[in-house]
């Protein structure tokens, strides 16, 4: 696949999630407290779906872990808001067996091994620990927010949220600047300034 394609996945992705981000903080500096809006979720399930396929393309085994684990996640947030069932029934089942379908297709054409996801001749091992480690914790922060809205039963972004997305996404900068990827550059760096709004957003409303 051209390589200006791949890049055009890419940031099509990181717009999406950066549009999400944008949304959700315009309507919590309105409402004076964090919110989470429905469209929140859809546009987040959209950008993983195209950022899962720019990691594959890419042969970025950290950017596909990333988006698997939270891939799913964006789906529970829709069955909690009540969306899920909205979709038609193909759609939902396409969604859920794609990442699946996309690593056995790489496996059975020998796009890639398990060995070759950890040693990429073209990213050194320290470089993909550095950028899975990022990975992971910028992961958490959703792993971390479906707990939370599982137990209060209803989908919402608790502090905590914010404060792993700051540590996660600073670690990614660093790894996209030494990958020179201009895509996780400019979608992670854009964010930082809205996970730090949001961190004061909630907590002045735990103040007022």
């Amino acid at each position: 696949m051209n390589s200006w394609l791949v890049y055009s996945l890419g940031f099509i992705a990181q717009l999406l999630f950066s549009g999400r981000m944008i949304l959700q903080w315009f309507l919590s500096e309105k409402s004076k407290k964090v919110i989470t809006p429905i469209i929140f979720w859809h546009l987040s399930l959209l950008a993983s779906f195209l950022l899962f396929l720019y990691g594959y393309f890419r042969d970025d085994f950290a950017i596909m872990m990333g988006q698997t684990l939270t891939y799913f996640i964006y789906i529970r947030n829709l069955q909690l808001q009540g969306e899920w069932n909205r979709i038609p029934r193909f759609f939902r089942l396409f969604l859920w067996i794609f990442p699946l379908l996309i690593v056995i297709y790489g496996f059975n054409n020998n796009q890639y091994d398990a060995a070759k996801l950890f040693r990429n001749e073209a990213i050194p091992f320290w470089m993909i620990v550095l950028g899975s480690l990022g990975q992971i914790i910028f992961t958490l922060r959703f792993i971390y927010q479906w707990v939370y809205s599982e137990r209060k039963k209803a989908s919402s972004l608790p502090l905590g949220f914010w404060l792993l997305s700051l540590l996660g996404s600073g670690i990614i900068i660093v790894y996209a600047i030494f990958r020179e990827d201009p895509v996780l550059l400019a979608g992670h760096g854009f964010g930082l300034i809205m996970y730090i709004r949001n961190i004061f957003i909630q907590k002045n409303e735990v103040k007022g």
